[in-house]
């Protein structure tokens, strides 16, 4: 992983909204409207942070159609486990400074 990645990945949950998320989307998978109106959220801030945090691989959306023929974008999280070391930090900080020289 390079040290941009690590750094997007790790800083993608460093919000208490995104935790939040990722602790109701553990429960069920939810679609956008219900999903905000649990968070007390305006959709458009909902997306940042869920884009946010399926573009870092911690939650997956798919769309459903509703019985009145509504296309509905439904998250879920995805199983995962953060750690980090030494020895990975500064395998990415030398994979970076290998590639700016």
């Amino acid at each position: 992983m390079t040290l941009d990645e690590e750094i997007a990945r790790l800083s993608a949950l460093a919000n208490p909204h995104r935790f939040r998320i990722i602790a109701l989307l553990a429960e069920e998978s939810l679609h956008v409207s219900e999903l905000a109106r649990r968070l007390g959220m305006s959709r458009a801030l909902l997306y940042m942070h869920l884009q946010r945090l399926e573009s870092a691989g911690y939650v997956t959306g798919h769309l459903e159609l509703s019985d009145d023929g509504k296309a509905l974008k439904f998250f879920e999280v995805v199983s995962f486990e953060v750690t980090t070391n030494v020895a990975r930090i500064v395998a990415a900080v030398a994979a970076d400074t290998e590639s700016t020289h």
